[in-house]
């Protein structure tokens, strides 16, 4: 194995490697966000009622969630390598034909087939990145993979009011096309020849689809919590049905000959601890960018233009803040770094929950984005660390997954809180939406201290 480690260490193409999975995955994550701010435009072009509107963006995190562990299993079977290339494939394809949508129909079925293709090239490529970086050196890399992850979210909003105000919504999706045809061509070329797995079995399919229905079922309970009241029969009843098809999947697991998953993954502190720390850090980004979002379109009245630009700080702070913590958590820990991010966070957050306006809105959100980013890198590490190879992918995929759990939970949570700011004048929601998320930050930065593992700095690289 040392051996192994050497050898991947002296690729001088690993680094090229990392930066196009770093793309790739980029689009990914901007396709959450970037359609926000297109979407009035969208609805006028093509005249969508606002509750079509909604599944534009909830279709693709729903698919992008539900399908993450099968893609991760996925890659662990078959190999890294296939997966990926299929995935990008399939995602570049959806990009074009959501852009040719001219209706509600072809729009919605490009965005679930954007889903899919980000499910099945999500985990299968931060498993690539797992198994090519060792040591120092993966923490480096996960430190630029979050970056990538964290910075998409940011500059989606800020492409979104670009491209809107420019050639239209449609190249909110086309320009997923040629980069990623670009992404393609270099990775079905530097990316390594990996072979599946020897004697792991075949693919549980049941599983697949029981675990696919469960994470699909509790986002969509999450996405409409809002509208319907988070203690309603229908919210309620739906979180009730995901947690019974996530029992049946859990019995299936300890029947079948290949089962999808080994549970007792779960159950590893450090995994459970990183799955705990996406899930936050996600929420807590996502709820800023929407309540910013709506706080200068709504509140102050600026157009999708001025909008996107006054992200780029959050964006250029969220890459600082990771690429931070990727130098600094060899030296520290992940715990240490973990509780670090999250209290800039809490302190970024609370700025306009106590202050009013424009300029304290973006230097706010910018700090907490900082330490969001620190958060993200921490949550990889802690979650990633000491998996072995051959569970690089499912792991890749537990910790994708509970990341789009978290953008659910985070949306659903302060469009409900914040519910009368939305859809009036008054900055009443806004000031609680941002209060509760510095108070979440807070809760969790001491969380941090108590769940996730402390080893010595120099197991941290290992």
């Amino acid at each position: 194995m040392a051996g192994e480690h050497e050898t991947t260490a002296a690729d001088p193409r690993r680094w090229r490697t990392l930066a196009l999975l770093g793309v790739a995955q980029f689009m990914l994550i901007l396709d959450v966000t970037v359609v926000a701010i297109a979407l009035p435009h969208i609805g006028a072009d093509l005249g969508l009622e606002r509750d079509t509107l909604t599944w534009v963006v909830s279709a693709y995190t729903l698919m992008f969630g539900g399908l993450m562990l099968l893609g991760g299993r996925a890659a662990d079977l078959f190999g890294a390598r296939r997966v990926v290339l299929t995935g990008l494939v399939v995602f570049v394809a959806a990009s074009l034909a959501t852009g040719l949508a001219s209706g509600a129909a072809l729009l919605i079925g490009g965005r679930i087939a954007q889903g899919i293709g980000a499910a099945i090239l999500s985990p299968a490529a931060l498993s690539v990145v797992t198994k090519t970086f060792h040591g120092e050196e993966r923490n480096k890399a996960l430190g630029i993979w979050s970056a990538l992850g964290g910075g998409g979210s940011a500059i989606g909003v800020l492409l979104g009011g670009v491209l809107t105000a420019g050639p239209g919504w449609q190249w909110v999706f086309y320009i997923n096309v040629p980069i990623g045809l670009v992404v393609l061509v270099a990775l079905s070329r530097v990316l390594p020849a990996d072979r599946p797995a020897e004697s792991r079995g075949r693919l549980d399919v049941p599983g697949a689809l029981l675990v696919t229905a469960g994470t699909g079922t509790a986002i969509y309970a999450l996405i409409n919590a809002g509208d319907r009241g988070w203690l309603s029969v229908a919210t309620l009843g739906t979180l009730a049905a995901a947690i019974i098809l996530y029992a049946v999947f859990a019995v299936l697991q300890n029947v079948v000959r290949s089962p999808l998953m080994d549970l007792r993954i779960l159950t590893r502190r450090p995994v459970a601890a990183g799955t705990f720390l996406i899930l936050v850090a996600t929420a807590l980004m996502i709820a800023v960018f929407f309540l910013g979002s709506f706080y200068l379109q709504h509140l102050q009245g600026y157009g999708a233009l001025r909008t996107g630009l006054l992200f780029l700080p959050v964006a250029l702070a969220t890459i600082v803040g990771a690429q931070a913590a990727g130098q600094a958590i060899g030296q520290l820990g992940a715990r240490l770094v973990a509780f670090a991010g999250l209290v800039i966070a809490a302190v970024g957050t609370g700025l306009p929950a106590i202050w009013d306006g424009s300029t304290v809105l973006v230097t706010g959100i910018s700090i907490g984005a900082a330490g969001i980013g620190v958060a993200f890198v921490a949550a990889s590490t802690t979650t990633l660390a000491q998996v072995a190879h051959h569970e690089a992918g499912l792991a890749s995929g537990i910790l994708s997954t509970f990341h789009e759990f978290g953008a659910a939970l985070g949306v659903a949570v302060v469009s409900s809180i914040a519910a009368a700011s939305i859809a009036g004048t008054s900055a009443t929601g806004f000031t609680r939406g941002f209060t509760f998320a510095a108070i979440t930050a807070a809760v969790a930065a001491v969380l941090a201290l108590l769940v996730v593992p402390a080893p010595k700095p120099s197991m941290v690289a290992q």
